[in-house]
């Protein structure tokens, strides 16, 4: 089963959301079903089979996250970070500053959901294969 430094690894790739389709195929070769991401402090929660759970601790000094959620300009910057033009520092503040408090990609179904501090669901996509 994969290990934290095997994740943190693959995730060290992973420049702009440019990379991502890529960083979520190397994960999922690792066995690697699934993952939440905590925009508050970037602290990480992988699962694979057989309950095999590993977390990545916290990268970042805390952030707060708006309870208003702003999702047009969530999508309009998530655009921009796909296509490179922010890197992940400036891609999580902006989760942050839009109401985004963590996202979930499926390895199995190639998808990513963002959810709000009420644990709402606000988009999910299809990650590129």
């Amino acid at each position: 089963m994969f290990t934290a430094e095997q994740l943190k690894e693959a995730h060290s790739k992973v420049k702009s959301g440019a990379d991502f389709p890529a960083y979520v195929q190397e994960i999922k070769a690792l066995g690697v079903t699934h993952y939440e991401a905590y925009v508050s402090d970037g602290h990480l929660v992988f699962h694979g089979e057989n309950d095999h759970t590993t977390q990545v601790p916290a990268e970042y000094e805390p952030l707060t996250i708006t309870d208003v959620v702003h999702s047009d300009e969530f999508k309009t910057q998530l655009l921009a970070h796909q296509q490179g033009k922010t890197d992940y520092s400036t891609f999580i503040k902006m989760c942050a500053e839009t109401g985004m408090e963590k996202w979930i990609v499926y390895t199995e179904k190639m998808t990513c959901t963002y959810f709000d501090t009420e644990k709402n669901e606000i988009l999910t996509e299809q990650i590129p294969q």
